[in-house]
Formats: C-alpha cells, structure tokens, sequence
C-alpha cells in the first residue's frame, strides 16, 4: 500500500502531496517551514484541529479551505463550507463528507454538523480522515483505501471501537491517530493492531 506521499504530523493533523499539491487536514503544532498549502480541510471546530496560528504557518495567496460552517465562518479568504454526506469538487479533487460525532459522549454532537473527509486523489486513491469520531452508522458504509481513525479514546473512539468499524468497512489500510499527544498511547495502537484484521500502518508523527 502506497503511502509514502501520506505524512502524519502527530494528533489529528495531516498532510498529503498529491501530484504537486499540499494537502493539510487539521493542522496542528506544525514543523517550522512546513510546506505551504493549496488546501486545508478543517473537520471542526476544537483548537486541537482548528488552530488558526498553525495556518497562518502554511497558508499563501490562493490556499483554499474547507472547512463546517462553525470553523468556515471565522477563516478570511477562500473558503468551501461544507455539511456532512455530501460530494464536492475540491481543486479538481473528489471529496465526500462524512458525518463526524459522539454516540454516546457529547464533545461532538451530531448537530453540530461537523465532518470526516473521503478525498480521492489523482491517482484514484481514496483516503479518509474520520476526524473526531465515534464509531456511526456512516462510518461503517465507507468505501476507503487508507482511513486515518482516531484510537486514544475519551473524546472518541477507543482501540476496539475503531478497529471493530474498520472491521466492517475494511480500508486496505488504516492509520491510527488521535493518539500519543492529549490522549492515547502507543498500547492504543498496538491494541488496535491486534484487533484489525486488515493492515496498521503506524506512523512516527513528524515534528
């Protein structure tokens, strides 16, 4: 599985080089002279995933966000405001939105209408970050090739609650975040691991 163009910057945050394009979800605590963005997709409003200061970071004229609309309200510039469930056409890129919330906690209420990202690169590659998450009913109709879940628990999904929805919908490879910063450890992944029965890739956060 191809994943050499996919870099995790620890907690939530990401980034992905698709065909010269700098692809950034939920930037956070960025490495100094990070490249900067043609996109950036914010999946909600909590300063662990929208921190204005690290976009500043990597934002140059003519980065587009994407972002709900809580988050897309408080970004000048060129802004795609989004709901969940639905397809958009992103600098020529596929992206689905996904419905992103507690079941059963209430730190991401449904209502609030925040989302995961399906982006589907140019190569045909479809990776999806769940963003902050339980495990939903439209998170186990995903159709994926690499899922960022969130692993750590408290404010999400733990281990076997992602790794029994990856389970069902079966991404050719997940990577597992949302942990070894503010919650999670390096047992949540390997508890993944063993509980997944497709392939963890676990990335070392570049910082």
């Amino acid at each position: 599985m191809e994943h050499k163009h996919i870099h995790w910057l620890g907690h939530a945050s990401v980034r992905i080089e698709d065909n010269g394009k700098q692809l950034y979800i939920d930037p956070w605590k960025l490495p100094e002279n990070s490249p900067r963005a043609d996109v950036i997709f914010i999946t909600h409003s909590h300063y662990d995933h929208f921190s204005p200061q690290d976009i500043e970071k990597i934002r140059k004229e003519g980065t587009l966000f994407v972002a709900p609309k809580d988050v897309a309200k408080s970004i000048k510039g060129n802004v795609v405001t989004v709901v969940p469930g639905e397809l958009y056409d992103v600098a020529g890129l596929k992206v689905q939105t996904v419905a992103s919330y507690n079941m059963s906690k209430q730190f991401h209420p449904k209502h609030n209408r925040w989302v995961g990202y399906c982006i589907t690169l140019s190569t045909g590659q479809k990776i999806y970050h769940a963003g902050d998450t339980d495990s939903t009913p439209e998170m186990r109709k995903m159709v994926c090739d690499i899922a960022f879940l969130p692993c750590g628990g408290n404010y999400t999904m733990d281990a076997k609650e992602a790794a029994s929805a990856a389970n069902i919908f079966m991404p050719k490879a997940v990577i597992p975040i949302h942990w070894g910063d503010i919650v999670g450890s390096k047992e949540d992944v390997e508890e993944f691991q063993k509980a997944f029965k497709g392939t963890t890739i676990v990335k070392i956060p570049e910082r």
